[in-house]
């Protein structure tokens, strides 16, 4: 049931905000990613001991930084991202014991990731958005 609801939701998700254009805005699917990589924390913070919510902050502080490095040079970056976060969610529990996670949050989250990505790699490819920022917004940004 969760690899169904991952798959509709992350679907859902990226077609209202093609359709209103909310991904429009470059920032969008760098956000997505941040938020992604926070739940970790948040399941560790409801029931894992200090060392699992140092553990499960240093890598989401380093999801968090791809995804911010994605947002200032390419949105391939955040496909990226997303892609491995799904990756990283089908193996955690062999990683890492979190006991806050709930059973049915890696198959969720990992096809929501993964789907994500896809989309996201899909929105870019057909040139819907673009996938880098213009010189001057890059300047801006820095």
């Amino acid at each position: 049931m969760g690899i169904i609801i991952g798959v509709g939701l992350a679907c859902a998700i990226g077609l209202l905000a093609s359709r209103f254009g909310v991904d429009r805005d470059l920032s969008f699917y760098p956000v997505v990613a941040m938020i992604v990589a926070s739940y970790y924390v948040l399941f560790a913070l409801m029931g894992a001991p200090t060392e699992v919510v140092a553990v499960e902050l240093l890598i989401g502080a380093m999801f968090l930084v791809a995804a911010a490095w994605g947002f200032a040079r390419s949105l391939w970056l955040v496909v990226g991202a997303l892609a491995l976060h799904g990756l990283l969610d089908i193996g955690h529990g062999s990683i890492i014991d979190n006991p806050g996670v709930p059973a049915w949050w890696p198959a969720f989250c990992s096809t929501y990731d993964v789907t994500a990505a896809a989309y996201l790699a899909w929105r870019i490819t057909t040139r819907r958005i673009r996938a880098r920022r213009s010189l001057p917004e890059v300047l801006a940004i820095a």
